[in-house]
């Protein structure tokens, strides 16, 4: 076969070639650079399972262009070309929006789930400009978009592979060449779907619906979605189905972060070892931290991995105590936790719009300030490719001890927000920031109630899918102290998009 320009490791070779017999099946033959129109047949679905750093992400990353070399079209979710009979597609997939970044800054073009369910209906005068940018057509005289414009609009697409942004560099607003979002009615063909763990039944049943041919990247030792009892998606699947990646591979270099991970697989580690390990690790390498206090400066945009709402509610009035947070109004720079959209059936539309651009469950968002109107906030969706949205907004500030949430500010329907200074660490699942904040006093609490999940104790999941959030540097919070802030909350790290991108969400009131 035409091996990949890196070296495989054994279980990676073995893996690629797995997959690539699977997709020989399906009429995609990766050793030839064969595509062969797509034929009715069983569906294939295949699952490719490792701990962190197992190499999982460098082998989706291998396949993506190997499919790419041989013709297969990508779908992004941002736009889909005209059907053909001959087209064989891939889409790769993850459940958040931070997923999907994180594969997107690895030069692999991502998209959430909810972004492939839905797609964009655009206008057609745009939609030409679209056929052009991915090469499927010529380029357009659009009244009104200079050479230039055009030119930013090639460039940008070179570079990021989306159509929103390439529009947004020829200085269009996403009201101009979107016009709505429809249930997608035909299947795709190929589905990769990174941190599938996360998956619950009922997405993974959509999915099958539209993908003929599906291959399930996931973590075996992460903790499964709340609603299904500890078991995940690919534990269903039978031996055959199912591959399993054992070498480390993230870093040649040693890292004690995935040390202290893969540690927690010791049948005899108790929790009072694994923090003197911690403790250990943080006298040798600067990458691990073993913290006094938590540092409140990290809250804005790595929030503080705790196990129990208590805790969460508790360390979030703290953050908002010490910026000086006033009751009835955030302040521009406060995280917030997309919790869901609340909108009646007759805006189905408006409902669509948000969840597209970013606004799905569990996105991490910053509040940049209020919207033009009554109850709307302007927000920056973290990890979207258009991050810049105007929304109406209910905000919901749990209060320690109280049964009902503060709501400072809302409109009657619209996108509901938790703030997003402290999250729990199932929420955490999906996301990954450069330093974590783990505060280790709620899973010695876990610990202390010898709660299991799928045979392992509750406390060692809980630590393995905290530790694992942090891609440079893990912070193990042993006291229940706050540092104080060193400055005021800021906006001006954020990326601005190329031009102001609007929704027409704004006319829901």
């Amino acid at each position: 076969m035409t091996v990949p320009a890196l070296t495989f490791s054994d279980d990676q070779a073995e893996a690629f070639d797995q997959v690539t017999d699977m997709l020989r099946a399906a009429g995609v033959d990766l050793d030839d650079g064969l595509v062969l129109p797509a034929k009715e047949g069983r569906p294939r679905v295949m699952a490719l399972v490792g701990k962190a750093g197992s190499g999982k992400t460098l082998l989706l990353a291998e396949l993506y262009k190997a499919l790419e070399a041989a013709g297969v079209e990508t779908v992004s979710g941002d736009y889909e070309g005209r059907r053909r009979k001959d087209r064989r597609t891939l889409a790769i997939l993850a459940p958040t929006n931070k997923a999907a970044s994180v594969l997107r800054m690895q030069g692999v073009p991502a998209t959430t789930i909810h972004r492939i369910l839905y797609t964009p209906v655009y206008d057609p005068e745009y939609e030409r400009l679209a056929e052009w940018l991915v090469g499927t057509g010529e380029a357009p005289e659009i009244e009104g978009l200079t050479e230039a414009a055009l030119a930013r609009a090639k460039a940008s697409y070179e570079g990021h592979k989306s159509i929103p942004a390439a529009l947004a560099a020829a200085g269009l607003r996403g009201s101009d060449f979107i016009t709505g979002w429809k249930r997608r009615e035909e299947p795709l063909d190929i589905g990769f779907v990174d941190e599938a763990s996360m998956l619950d039944d009922r997405q993974f049943e959509d999915l099958q619906e539209i993908f003929p041919n599906l291959l399930l990247f996931g973590d075996p030792a992460q903790l499964a979605p709340v609603n299904q009892s500890g078991q995940m998606v690919f534990d269903g699947l039978k031996d055959s189905q199912k591959m399993e990646l054992h070498r480390i591979h993230r870093q040649e270099a040693d890292n004690p972060i995935l040390d202290l991970a893969h540690a927690l697989a010791d049948p005899q580690l108790g929790f009072e070892d694994f923090e003197r390990l911690v403790e250990d690790t943080a006298r040798n390498d600067d990458r691990v931290v073993w913290g006094q206090r938590v540092e409140v400066d990290l809250m804005a945009r790595s929030p503080v991995l705790v196990w129990r709402n208590a805790t969460r509610i508790r360390l979030i009035n703290a953050f908002r105590t010490v910026h000086d947070a006033p009751e009835t109004e955030l302040l521009p720079g406060e995280p917030l936790i997309c919790d869901g959209i609340e909108l009646p059936l007759k805006h189905r539309k408006k409902r669509l719009d948000l969840e597209a651009r970013g606004l799905i469950k569990g996105a991490q968002v910053i509040y940049l300030g209020p919207g033009r109107k009554p109850g709307f906030s302007r927000l920056h969706v973290m990890g979207a490719e258009d991050p810049r949205v105007s929304a109406a907004s209910i905000v919901k500030i749990e209060k320690p001890e109280e049964e009902e949430p503060f709501i400072p500010f809302a409109a009657r329907m619209g996108a509901t927000f938790l703030h997003g200074a402290a999250v729990t660490i199932h929420k955490a699942q999906g996301s990954q920031w450069d330093t974590v904040q783990v505060f280790a006093p709620d899973l010695y609490a876990a610990a202390r109630m010898g709660r299991v999940e799928a045979g392992q104790p509750l406390w060692k999941r809980l630590a393995y899918v905290a530790i694992t959030r942090a891609q440079e540097r893990l912070i193990w919070v042993v006291r229940n102290r706050l540092a104080r802030p060193t400055g005021p909350l800021v906006t001006d790290d954020l990326p601005s998009p190329t031009a102001p991108l609007e929704l027409k969400s704004e006319d829901v009131e």
